[in-house]
């Protein structure tokens, strides 16, 4: 069965980093975008990164750039997400997602992503 499991998150005070992780089963990301959303209590989703490795591209959502990155070590096996300080607003479920293709010129809509992970709490303490 093909599915992404997450990993990491948790409880963290103002200021502080966590590395949320996501690595696909059945399948590796290779020729697929991963993105990174987010849903905080009574919220819509929302968009926090897109990268697409083939194409060398990636989206931060404003909210979150030069906050939030896809390190370089990141692969076809395991995409991770480095958050680094962290506010309370950045309290939310964070979800992984891949979408077949490779996005030169733009990044998939929420509905073109196939496959999400169970998704992980981040808490962000004031």
């Amino acid at each position: 069965e093909m599915q992404l499991v997450q990993s990491g998150g948790g409880l963290v005070q103002a200021g502080g980093s966590l590395r949320l992780s996501c690595a696909p089963s059945g399948f590796t990301f290779d020729g697929y975008t991963i993105g990174w959303f987010r849903q905080a209590p009574g919220k819509k989703r929302e968009a926090v990164s897109h990268f697409s490795p083939g194409a060398g591209s990636i989206f931060y959502a404003p909210s979150v750039k030069g906050r939030f990155t896809i390190p370089s070590d990141s692969s076809q096996w395991t995409v991770y997400l480095q958050m680094s300080s962290l506010k309370p607003e950045d309290t939310a479920v964070y979800y992984c997602a891949a979408a077949k293709g490779t996005y030169y010129d733009g990044f998939p809509t929420e509905y073109e992503y196939t496959y999400w992970g169970q998704g992980t709490q981040v808490t962000v303490s004031s």
